[in-house]
């Protein structure tokens, strides 16, 4: 076994609870540090709760400029971003049109399908003998219109070609497969290796893990500083102690930037605002999980309820709820399925998180080069639980001194450097 150390991971949300877990389980003394409360509501607790190796095309991608210039026309839209004078948002901006291309794509979905894949299998582990609503059917790509379909049946045909499992359906044949489920589509593509599960339910298995295995807790404890001797962090001020240790590791999502920013370390990131909303008493209540491929809408079952969740709003660390992009999510709902009306959700609260966007469609994991105590895991964007436990995984063994179990080079967070 590799030398004990203590770890201080900052972040409380999948990416930092998997990291601690995988390192307690390394034997490392590990202290989590949170800047919210023991309960929260984080992307991690309320975002649809999928595991998708289906998901092998990054963010930046050929024809994501184009598609999100138009979608930005529609104020009900699934996308936006919100025009201001920001060096951090010019930067995150030219570095993602510098990514979007055939090349970056061809580079990366064979490292996402290893992480998605590895990421799943670490599920499977964690799933026996608990129950965090971890459902193996799949996820339904559901298309409304002719030339959707045929759009992601050329996807489709590459995700084959990766050894990610994809069939293309006809209406018909998707009813098969959801029996009793009033649908209004041209067709779907099947792919049968994604997941899903009850997020919060599995944040609260990790968190009970972590507590019996011995991990220490900080909630309510923003960084402020750092103490630093040299190319070495010795300690992370925050706003209740001055906590020491042999590595740190930065797991805090949107807020990364700011946290490592008298380290001046460069890494860039936007927030990317997401919703959702959860029917406790859906009318019909779907087995498998499903995207509403031109609204882009997740919809997911857990237990008895059903979530749908969405848009990718770009507007900087602001936590207000946009009821118009809402309304767009839930107009867009019956479009799909007939049998539910936008009067549905009439009352129902509606959750908002910010997803930690890197301009290229990658995370961030691995350690920076200035300090050589000191790691990146975030940047997943809408990606985080789909590569929680993988991140966490990885992160384990690179805090162990031990050769990463997958080829990571490309998550660097000194890329942008």
């Amino acid at each position: 076994m590799s030398k004990r150390k203590s770890i201080v991971v900052i972040g409380g949300g999948v990416i930092g609870l998997c990291t601690a877990f995988y390192a307690m389980r390394k034997g490392h003394r590990v202290t989590l540090v949170e800047r919210g409360p023991a309960v929260h509501d984080s992307c991690s607790a309320q975002n649809a709760g999928m595991i998708v190796p289906s998901h092998f095309v990054p963010l930046a991608a050929p024809g994501i400029i184009a598609l999100g210039l138009r979608m930005m026309l529609n104020p009900e839209g699934p996308f936006c971003i919100q025009p201001r004078l920001s060096g951090s948002l010019l930067n995150w901006v030219w570095n993602f049109f510098c990514a979007a291309n055939a090349r970056h794509v061809e580079r990366s979905a064979p490292l996402l399908r290893d992480l998605s894949l590895a990421s799943r299998r670490c599920f499977e582990e964690l799933a026996e003998g608990n129950d965090f609503g971890l459902i193996k059917k799949g996820l339904l790509m559901l298309c409304k219109r002719k030339a959707t379909l045929e759009a992601e049946a050329r996807l489709a045909k590459q995700a084959n070609a990766l050894g990610v499992n994809a069939d293309v359906l006809t209406p018909q044949e998707t009813a098969k497969l959801e029996p009793g489920i009033q649908m209004d589509i041209a067709g779907a593509v099947y792919f049968r290796q994604d997941c899903h599960l009850v997020p919060h339910l599995f944040l609260a298995h990790l968190t009970k893990e972590l507590e019996r295995g011995g991990v220490s807790f900080s909630y309510g404890s923003e960084v402020l500083d750092w103490r630093v001797s040299g190319s070495r962090i010795e300690g992370v001020r925050t706003s209740r102690e001055e906590i020491q240790a042999d590595e740190f590791v930065l797991a805090c999502g949107a807020w990364s930037p700011q946290t490592v920013r008298t380290l001046r370390l460069k890494l860039p990131m936007q927030a990317g605002k997401g919703y959702s909303i959860t029917l406790p008493k859906p009318k019909q209540l779907p087995a498998i999980c499903s995207i509403l491929t031109e609204a882009r809408v997740a919809v997911t079952p857990m237990a008895y309820a059903l979530r749908f969740a969405g848009t990718m709003e770009i507007t900087g660390l602001d936590e207000s709820i946009n009821r118009r992009r809402v309304n767009g999510i839930l107009k867009s709902v019956p479009n799909y399925f007939p049998a539910f009306s936008p009067e549905d959700f009439h009352g129902l609260p509606v959750w908002r998180g910010l997803r930690p966007c890197s301009p290229d469609g990658l995370p961030y994991v691995g350690r920076f080069a200035r300090y050589s105590n000191l790691s990146a895991a975030t940047g997943h964007a809408m990606m985080g639980l789909s590569l929680g436990p993988i991140t966490g995984k990885l992160m384990a063994e690179i805090l162990s001194d031990e050769k990463p179990s997958l080829e990571i080079a490309a998550l660097s967070p000194d890329r942008f450097a």
